[in-house]
């Protein structure tokens, strides 16, 4: 295998697809103006053609918006996984968050204690059942889907950051130092490697793995939430008294299979709510808190930092340009 052959394996290895130039090249096609304008159109057609069938099929209208979303979301998801390889990078930031869970327990312990005690507040607060218990279920999934957005959307703000502050750090010695351990290590310093700014792909990459390695943080963190207030709430807030909040009797929840769970339709709404506002707030503090964030990124700059280098010795032995 030759040395080009060996770090665009790694490169692959690492959630790292963009930084391969000719990988690069075919996405930057992908993500044509004209092409991009037809996909979405062609996703929102078949979209709304899901949710209308679906509407008609079982009279919900409800169920027909979820269902064309859902079909919306889930082949925008294969578009981007598939033919923007970003399924490599999802699959690297599991990999690594469930390989670091050793690091990722005491980053947790530092926003749950506050996160606790004020979704804690608001899980025993009437208004919040009134409002979460009592809405549609199309009404509650899109409420998450928004939450989920709103995170996402600041997090694209505040990373590139990020990713410019470890790419300044990367110079000289600093640069041989990075690549040990990679297939880099032996040719870094015989390469005469010129160090300059990340071609933009291969920056929205390092800016994409590192969202992606968040998200699945915050995803654990909201399913571990949603199962917490499923547990006190069926243990603590009785039928009654959730009557009493709500006005309205106590529903069950109907699984798809045709029996029952032992928890409450209003209960398990409730959950949904808190546990999706949770990993917003998660998400917010996360990135704003000092200590977290010099926790959290210092073991994520020392990706991006080998990153930077070894892709600086690509470029150097095999003369990619820049996309």
């Amino acid at each position: 295998m030759s040395d080009r052959d060996r770090l665009e394996s790694w490169f692959d290895d690492n959630g790292l697809p963009y930084f391969v130039g000719d990988q690069a090249e075919t996405v930057e096609r992908w993500l044509g103006r004209r092409r991009i304008v037809a996909l979405i159109l062609a996703l929102v057609a078949l979209g709304v053609g899901a949710g209308v069938a679906v509407s008609r099929t079982i009279g919900d209208a409800g169920d027909g918006i979820l269902s064309g979303v859902a079909v919306f979301v889930l082949l925008l998801a294969l578009y981007a996984g598939r033919l923007l390889r970003m399924g490599t990078m999802v699959r690297w930031a599991v990999r690594r968050t469930f390989g670091s869970l050793g690091l990722l327990l005491p980053l947790l312990t530092r926003a749950l204690p506050l996160l606790l005690l004020a979704v804690t507040f608001l899980f025993i607060n009437a208004e919040v059942w009134q409002v979460a218990a009592l809405m549609s279920r199309t009404v509650l999934w899109l409420s998450a889907g928004a939450f989920a957005l709103v995170a996402t959307a600041f997090l694209l703000v505040r990373l590139p950051e990020e990713v410019r502050s470890v790419e300044d750090d990367v110079v000289g010695d600093r640069l041989v130092d990075c690549c040990h351990g990679t297939p880099a290590a032996d040719l870094a310093p015989g390469a005469d490697v010129r160090v300059g700014e990340l071609p933009r792909f291969a920056r929205a990459n390092l800016v994409l793995v590192l969202l992606f390695s968040q998200a699945v943080q915050v995803l654990l963190l909201t399913v571990g939430l949603f199962a917490f207030f499923v547990v006190f709430g069926a243990l603590a807030i009785p039928d009654p008294t959730v009557e009493a909040w709500t006005g309205q009797p106590v529903s069950d929840l109907p699984s798809r299979i045709g029996s029952h769970v032992p928890i409450t339709n209003d209960l398990f709404q409730v959950a949904v709510f808190l546990a999706a506002f949770s990993g917003l707030y998660f998400t917010v503090s996360a990135v704003t808190d000092e200590t977290y964030r010099r926790q959290f990124f210092t073991d994520a700059s020392v990706q991006l930092e080998r990153a930077v280098a070894v892709h600086a010795v690509y470029r150097a032995l095999d003369d990619v340009p820049p996309t």
